[in-house]
């Protein structure tokens, strides 16, 4: 984190002065110096912007340094078909959902480093995205209402969604979803949630989430 606002300081100050310098030389006519004050007034904005993208997006995502508990979830059954799900995650508050179906879904974006952002020795950041519901019958699933939560707001700058739309202003960000998908739904059931480098992984915490997964396979 301090080398990315060191850089972001760095690149902000020879922007202002690139574009002071770009003033004068324009006040005096020297039209090719004020040109060249200009290209590099706007790299440097560029180096800025791409650096404040990763900087804010590395506030608003949690580090992952290797797999780790992410979250702890728990169904309760109210209807056919229609489950409570408790989320819970460490340090923040409780959250509950409605979900639709008898399998569920948790998913996450995942950013890693390659050449040349490697330099910066950032570790991989994440940001559980979404939850929800499904049905393990074809049919079922096209036909019945699907359930579908947010679970973070959408950011002002985030470093995942502009590598994943413009990857050549973003070198060297690998984005890309994590998911634990198709884990059943039954009442009582609780899960750990790990994130690895490359995968969500949902593991069975007591005996109904046990049978569940049993009867499941």
């Amino acid at each position: 984190m301090p080398l990315l606002l060191t850089i972001s300081a760095i690149a902000f100050v020879l922007m202002l002065v690139a574009f002071r310098h770009m003033l004068v030389c324009t006040k005096r006519r020297r039209i090719v110096r004020a040109g060249a004050s200009g290209v590099c007034c706007l790299a440097s904005a560029a180096v800025l912007g791409g650096f404040l993208v990763l900087t804010v997006s590395y506030i608003g995502y949690q580090r992952l340094t290797s797999e780790q508990l992410v979250s702890q979830l728990e169904f309760t059954r109210i209807a056919p078909y229609e489950y409570r799900a408790r989320l819970m995650i460490e340090g923040e508050r409780d959250r509950f959902f409605l979900l639709t179906g008898d399998e569920w879904q948790i998913d996450a974006r995942v950013v890693s480093w390659k050449p040349p952002a490697t330099i910066l020795g950032l570790d991989p950041i994440y940001r559980l995205e979404r939850i929800s519901g499904r049905y393990s019958e074809v049919d079922r699933e096209r036909q019945e209402t699907r359930s579908v939560h947010a679970l973070t707001a959408k950011p002002l700058l985030d470093v995942w969604s502009v590598a994943r739309q413009f990857p050549l202003l973003m070198p060297g960000v690998d984005a890309y979803y994590g998911t634990a998908t198709y884990v059943p739904m039954v009442d009582k059931a609780r899960y750990d949630v790990s994130l690895s480098r490359d995968a969500l992984i949902a593991r069975p915490t007591n005996d109904a989430a046990r049978e569940a997964l049993g009867d499941w396979n």
